[in-house]
């Protein structure tokens, strides 16, 4: 929460580091992204020309060196197309780029804090800036406190300056779980539990279909303040799913506590690449944010202590949780399924959970160690 004076130093370091960015940047890729101890030698002496100081000009470097790695890797995996593709011959083709206000990194010697005043001292082209007031919630502060580690990032979105700070927060210790709770995740349902428990996706997805068609008329103007007022709605949409993943995951969780339960979830990944839908399903699909869902479940679990463990998701939606029948025909629809063996009739979505569920037992107690006592 800078004031005017301070916010405007902020900024314009902002813009000077990520300008010595885009030059470091160009001379990358003219001498073919060398190692960042051979691209310092290039630049080192001029960006403390421009001004930066020593922890800035190391730090700006490096900036540009991950850039770069991280466009490698999107390459490798083929995140960018196929390699005769326009959209991977447009990165390859010209150096990385970094926007005015984008992220410059800040480690403990060009930035202090001061967590029982609610200051931070921070190194600025203008020389160092004192009492710059932050703020957090009292959870987040005992956090920075007690685990806050390495290098902090300071960011400008919308006129408002950020702090983002890495904590290394260590896992509690598991317990033995009396049980799995079942997760199985989908579109209409965005999560249903064994326990009973259904986060309904009906809200999301209108939501998501509103944002999908007020895109469209903005993206028929092709103008400049409509593809900043696109950028905005999509980090508004972002947000808003999660928001909502970090609802349904902290809801599981605490249940799985509450309960001494372990939790069993789906390994989902890949799945865009292996399913095979028509184009009006396509939108909806690769809407689902369901790997972040499953990301926020598996760090609440460790930061909870509780046991989790990552099944097959195959054939549990086809699978009669009472029987074990399996049959394609068993899943009558979206919403409904009637085994064919013993003729059990229940929601799909539960259904498949207890499958999750007991597939999960069966993981934990196929990996734990042996009870058996050691022979004398």
């Amino acid at each position: 929460m800078p004031d005017a004076v301070q916010a405007s130093v902020l900024g314009r370091t902002l813009r000077t580091v990520n300008e010595a960015a885009n030059w470091v940047s160009e001379v990358a890729f003219e001498h073919g992204v060398p190692r960042e101890y051979e691209l310092r030698k290039h630049t080192y002496a001029e960006l403390k020309a421009r001004g930066l100081g020593a922890q800035a000009a190391q730090h700006t470097i490096k900036k540009v060196c991950d850039a770069y790695t991280t466009l490698k890797a999107n390459i490798r995996a083929g995140n960018l197309g196929r390699e005769d593709s326009r959209r991977r011959r447009r990165a390859e083709s010209k150096p990385v780029v970094f926007r005015p206000e984008a992220a410059q990194p800040y480690d403990d010697r060009c930035l202090s804090w001061q967590y029982g005043q609610r200051t931070v001292s921070v190194w600025t082209v203008d020389g160092r800036v004192k009492n710059v007031p932050f703020v957090c919630s009292a959870d987040a502060l005992r956090m920075l406190q007690a685990y806050r580690q390495g290098e902090s990032d300071l960011v400008e979105r919308d006129g408002v300056f950020y702090l983002v700070a890495t904590c290394d927060v260590p896992e509690a210790e598991q317990y033995e779980p009396d049980g799995f709770i079942g997760i199985d995740l989908g579109i209409v349902n965005i999560a249903t539990t064994s326990t009973g428990y259904q986060a309904a996706g009906r809200g999301l997805n209108r939501y998501r279909k509103r944002q999908l068609a007020l895109r469209a008329k903005l993206q028929k103007k092709r103008t400049k303040s409509a593809r900043r007022r696109l950028k905005a709605r999509a980090r508004k949409e972002a947000r808003h799913a999660a928001n909502t993943n970090h609802i349904i995951s902290k809801t599981i969780v605490t249940e799985a506590e509450r309960t001494g339960r372990g939790l069993s979830l789906e390994e989902l990944k890949g799945i865009r690449n292996r399913v095979r839908l028509r184009k009006p399903q396509r939108v909806a699909l690769h809407s689902w944010a369901f790997a972040q869902l499953g990301d926020f479940v598996v760090y609440k679990a460790k930061r909870a202590g509780v046991p989790l463990v990552l099944v097959d998701p195959a054939y549990t939606s086809q699978t009669c949780a009472e029987c074990g029948h399996v049959d394609k025909r068993n899943r009558v629809d979206q919403g409904l399924f009637i085994c064919r063996g013993c003729g059990v009739v229940a929601h799909a979505d539960r259904n498949a959970s207890h499958n999750i569920a007991t597939r999960g037992e069966s993981v934990w107690n196929a990996g734990r160690e042996s009870r058996v006592p050691a022979t004398p």
